[in-house]
């Protein structure tokens, strides 16, 4: 996952320091690397948090620490309680991070998110397709799939990414925070193909020199050689 932030540095050391992991510049930012079936997030250059609702966050879950500790490190770190403040028992906590983006800290014992590790969930607006293809782009099985509502997951386990059946706000700018694929450099034209089968498609202009397709919400993604 790529955020782009008006303050990139203090964004990835808040989110190293949650989630214990060490901070690499690389070209296209500062990057967090995912281990043990935790998503990599990268933080670059952009925009400033808008009054829009961010099209994704991400919810802390079971880690090494229980969820009033996470939620007094984060408090620690420069994040802050949204709403009144107060966290319902036995409810998760809703949270800003160090630039005003949206994230929640689950309450312990939550059994869906049990094993994901601390960074348990990517939870997306989008509808119920947006998620199939996701499935199919990266070979990760359907766990959750009620009504709209999906949610994907390495076949190893870790991070899932949900997506809460809702379409897209056309107002929010969803270039804010998008999906990075790495795939080897001898395999993008097949993988850029086999995406466009799936139901990627091309958009009309690309912000960047980068590899942009767009999922069948409209929300580009980058396609990346490693």
């Amino acid at each position: 996952m790529t955020f782009r932030s008006q303050d990139p540095q203090r964004d990835a050391e808040f989110w190293g320091a949650v989630l214990n992991r060490p901070l690499e510049r690389d070209g296209g930012g500062i990057l967090l690397h995912g281990r043990s079936g935790q998503v990599g997030l990268r933080f670059a250059a952009g925009a400033a948090h808008g009054e829009e609702k961010n099209r994704l966050h991400l919810h802390l879950s079971d880690g090494q620490r229980d969820q009033w500790d996470t939620i007094a490190a984060c408090l620690e770190l420069g994040g802050r309680l949204l709403g009144n403040g107060r966290v319902p028992e036995n409810s998760y906590a809703v949270m800003g991070d160090v630039v005003g983006d949206e994230f929640c800290v689950i309450e312990d014992g939550n059994a869906y998110l049990t094993g994901c590790g601390p960074l348990g969930e990517v939870t997306c607006e989008g509808t119920r397709s947006v998620g199939l293809f996701w499935s199919l782009a990266l070979g990760w099985p359907i766990v959750w799939d009620e009504g709209e509502e999906t949610a994907i997951q390495s076949p190893a386990g870790g991070t899932k990414i949900a997506w809460s059946g809702d379409p897209v706000n056309p107002k929010t700018d969803r270039d804010r925070q998008y999906f990075v694929l790495s795939v080897a450099n001898h395999q993008l034209e097949d993988q850029l193909n086999r995406l466009l089968a799936l139901g990627a498609s091309r958009p009309a202009t690309s912000p960047t020199d980068d590899t942009v397709l767009e999922d069948p919400d409209g929300n580009r993604f980058v396609v990346r050689t490693s």
